[in-house]
């Protein structure tokens, strides 16, 4: 018998599911509430929930990924009166099950339930493969998870991968990953910075030479996708490769064969391809600065690095790990962080990414010197003038008329809400109890254990 969760303020969608479900064999509960069916859910094991996305306290599907982050991890299954294409690919991205209109008929619920139960004991029944090998990438979000997910069934296969994401999330740390974990780990990764390749000498580069093709040639050259023969080529900012080289690239992809410039003859190189690009691809197609065809070819399977903000319980983590290894390798003066300067880097929208985040920790430990603690005045003043602006809106007694369309302004996700609000719940509870875990618990009805997560999710001791 499974335990199912219906979350749907409409109590007869509820109560018509929950009898069919029943039938079925299925224990299942209902809750009328997005805070309600988050409650019921962390406190409870669940195998499927089904989610409503128009709540009267919020949107469901903001909250995929707080009940994806259960230790039990429950399948969710979208369901919705609207017709709504931008959430359904949001559904997607966040691995949901599948996106139901309501007004579909119970036949349609059942199929879905059924085939949701199949892979999830599948997925159970599976034995642990090999512990994947992740060196620099740190983080446990459930955006993480679901990228180290990717990278680590990808690792299987030789298929070519595009790894997206904006300046400074990590792109080339995730195409390491994929070789690392892949059955060419022993062989060569061959970095390609595509932005940097002068236009002139690019197919030189990449393809070889033989010795007289051009005037200075005075001896062979091998191109560095011969180097990556058995190995990996990482193509990054691939989205800068010249058109007449993407072109001569898709017969190398198709038959692993290159001709060096000046030469009659070709010779093979049986390399994996790894892609990345901070850019739209699809906006270049469309302008014609990207060929289509090309795409295809080397996005057949496509990971998409999540952006600092979207996943801010990670920045603990981050901040641990730049400082120890700052410790380790550059054996500087150890600091500690104090509470509001971790709560000062939570409110930061980081538009440079995990990059801007260690290059500020650098700027703070510099600033502080001989100091042995941060504290927020030795964060930059562009950080601390973004988090005074919004805490200004915040707490603002002037407040926007509904329909002046300004509403929505300053207005964080409900994910951001709910880890923002979790992390300054923990601060004030130990500060409450004076660090007592006790203590702590009883006020809180934490258990010790989950206690003791959030404690090592935030690093505070």
């Amino acid at each position: 018998m499974s335990k199912i969760l219906i979350i749907d303020d409409d109590q007869l969608i509820c109560q018509a599911l929950a009898k069919k479900f029943k039938r079925m064999g299925h224990e299942t509960d209902c809750t009328f509430t997005l805070k309600q069916g988050l409650d019921f859910s962390f406190s409870n094991e669940f195998d499927i929930v089904f989610l409503d996305v128009n709540l009267p306290d919020g949107n469901g599907l903001d909250a995929i990924d707080a009940i994806k982050d259960h230790p039990y991890a429950p399948e969710i299954i979208i369901m919705t009166g609207d017709s709504d294409p931008d959430g359904v690919e949001l559904a997607m991205k966040s691995r949901a099950w599948d996106y139901i209109l309501k007004s579909s008929s119970q036949k349609e619920f059942e199929f879905s339930l059924t085939r949701a139960l199949e892979y999830r004991q599948q997925k159970q029944s599976r034995p642990n493969g090999k512990s994947l090998k992740r060196d620099f990438i740190v983080g446990e979000s459930r955006q993480i998870k679901i990228c180290l997910e990717k990278v680590a069934k990808a690792s299987n296969n030789d298929t070519p991968i595009l790894v997206t994401g904006e300046t400074g999330v990590g792109k080339e740390l995730f195409a390491k990953a994929i070789h690392e974990n892949s059955k060419r780990r022993a062989s060569s990764f061959i970095v390609v910075d595509c932005a940097a390749l002068p236009e002139h000498i690019v197919e030189r580069i990449l393809f070889g030479h033989s010795k007289g093709a051009f005037t200075g040639a005075d001896s062979d050259k091998v191109g560095l996708i011969k180097l990556a023969d058995g190995g990996t080529l990482f193509l990054d900012e691939v989205g800068e490769l010249p058109l007449s080289i993407q072109k001569k690239f898709l017969r190398v992809l198709q038959e692993k064969r290159i001709r060096s410039v000046g030469s009659r003859n070709e010779i093979s190189s049986d390399f994996r391809l790894v892609s990345a690009t901070h850019r739209d691809v699809s906006k270049m197609i469309g302008k014609g600065r990207f060929r289509e065809d090309f795409y295809f070819r080397i996005a057949s399977i496509k990971i998409e690095i999540p952006l600092l903000r979207n996943r801010k319980s990670d920045i603990p983590l981050l901040v641990n790990y730049h400082m120890d290894r700052k410790k380790e390798i550059r054996n500087e003066f150890p600091h500690e962080l104090s509470r509001e300067f971790l709560t000062q880097l939570h409110g930061y929208d980081w538009p440079g990414n995990v990059r801007e985040l260690f290059n500020t920790i650098d700027f703070a430990c510099s600033d502080a010197y001989n100091g042995s603690i941060l504290f927020q005045k030795h964060l930059p003043d562009y950080i601390r003038t973004f988090n005074i602006k919004n805490k200004i809106k915040k707490f603002s007694k002037i407040r926007p008329k509904p329909d002046s369309g300004e509403l929505k302004k300053g207005i964080l996700p409900l994910k951001d809400h709910i880890e923002n609000t979790k992390f300054e719940y923990i601060q004030n509870l130990l500060s409450a109890t004076n660090n007592d875990i006790k203590e702590s618990c009883r006020l809180s009805g934490l258990s010790r254990g989950h206690l003791y997560r959030l404690l090592q999710q935030y690093k505070l001791t």
